[in-house]
């Protein structure tokens, strides 16, 4: 496997997007909260589109590459 790329990235926004980590949208007192650290149904599902939008953007769009080197 040579190309780190995909790995990477969907790693990262895995982990960024991962609601109640960082940020949630929506909230539950707010349209948005930081570092709350809970999570609601249509918290999970808006962070699902946002992650399958940048997801794409980034592998299909703009194709970034991580080589090893090999």
């Amino acid at each position: 496997m040579e190309d780190w790329g995909p790995v990477v990235v969907a790693t990262l926004l895995f982990v960024v997007l991962s609601p109640g980590v960082v940020f949630q949208l929506p909230g539950k007192g707010r349209v948005m909260e930081f570092f709350n650290f809970q999570t609601s149904g249509i918290s999970i599902f808006v962070h699902t589109i946002i992650y399958f939008g940048l997801i794409t953007i980034f592998l299909i769009a703009i194709g970034v590459h991580i080589s090893t080197g090999r």
